[in-house]
C-alpha cells in the first residue's frame, strides 16, 4: 500500500540546536498514527513539519524530504496556502475565533474564495455533522463561539478545518485540557473521523495512544526510536528505550 505521508532522512534545526535527526517514517492512509515520547522529544516539532509551520519560527532549518501523496512538500516552489488546506491542524487548547459558530466554520471557505449562501450554509451543517455537533448547535449557529464548553470548541475546531475539505488532520494534545468525559467524546470522534481521514496525534496519554491510534512512534531527544502498530509497540516493543518508556521507567 503506498503510504499517505513518507519521511525520509528528515533533519530540523531550530538555529544550531537540532531537533529532528534521520528521521524516516510512512504513514498510511485513513488511519491513526500516535506520537509518543517524554517533553522535549520533538513531537509538536515533527507534527509540524508536515503542514511547515516549524518554518514560522525564526532560524529553523529543515533537510530531508516529506512526500504526501508522492509530492516533496519542502520543495521551494510548494504553496503553503494549499497546502495547509490540505494539512490541517488542531491544537492543544481550542481557539475558536471571537465570533459567531457559523462565521467560525464558513470562515475558511470564505478566505478561498467562496461566497455562495447555500453553499456556506451546507458545508455549515456538514461540518457539524461531522464532528456531531449539529443537533447540539443547529439553532445557536448565531450564538458567540466562545461561550461553547471546551469540548464544544474543541470539536467547532475541527469542524473549521473540516470545512476547508483537508485530506490529513494534526492533532497536538487534543483533549490534554478535557476532563475525562469530555477525552472519551473526542476520542470516540477521532475513531469516526478516520473513516474519511488520516490523523496523526501527538499525546502524553500512552493510554490515549493504545486506546485511539493504530500505529504509534516513539521518539526520544529528537530521534524516532520505534515505528509500527500500535498494538506491537505496546506489547512486544523492539527497542529497550521503548520498553522502558512504555513500562514507566522512565519519561
Amino acid at each position: 500500500m503506498t503510504p499517505k505521508i513518507k519521511i525520509e532522512n528528515l533533519n530540523l534545526w531550530y538555529g544550531s540546536f537540532q531537533a529532528l535527526k534521520e528521521i524516516n517514517a510512512a504513514f498510511l492512509e485513513k488511519r491513526i498514527t500516535a506520537i509518543i515520547g517524554p517533553s522535549g522529544c520533538g513531537k509538536s516539532t515533527m507534527l509540524r513539519v508536515f503542514n511547515r509551520m516549524n518554518e514560522m519560527i525564526e532560524g529553523v532549518r529543515t533537510k530531508g524530504n516529506i512526500l504526501i501523496d508522492k509530492e516533496n512538500i519542502l520543495d521551494a516552489d510548494t504553496d503553503l496556502v494549499v497546502l495547509r488546506k490540505k494539512v490541517g491542524m488542531v491544537f492543544q487548547r481550542p481557539n475558536p475565533f471571537p465570533l459567531s459558530i457559523y462565521e467560525n466554520i464558513v470562515f475558511g471557505p470564505k478566505v478561498h474564495g467562496l461566497n455562495n449562501r447555500y453553499e456556506l450554509e451546507q458545508i455549515a451543517e456538514h461540518s457539524l455533522r461531522s464532528v456531531l455537533l449539529w443537533d447540539e448547535l443547529k439553532d445557536k449557529l448565531n450564538h458567540f463561539a466562545l461561550s461553547l464548553s471546551l469540548e464544544q470548541k474543541q470539536r467547532l475546531c475541527i469542524a473549521r478545518l473540516i470545512a476547508v475539505k483537508p485530506d490529513i488532520l494534526l492533532m497536538d494534545e487534543p483533549c490534554s485540557t478535557l476532563d475525562p468525559q469530555a477525552t472519551s467524546k473526542v476520542e470516540e470522534l477521532m475513531r469516526e473521523l478516520k473513516n474519511n481521514y488520516t490523523i496523526i496525534i501527538v499525546t502524553h496519554n500512552m493510554q490515549q495512544a493504545a486506546r485511539v491510534s493504530d500505529d504509534t512512534g516513539f521518539m526520544l531527544l529528537g530521534e524516532l526510536i520505534e515505528f509500527g502498530k500500535t498494538e506491537d509497540i505496546f506489547t512486544k516493543p523492539k527497542d529497550k528505550r521503548t520498553e522502558d518508556y512504555i513500562t514507566g521507567r522512565y519519561g
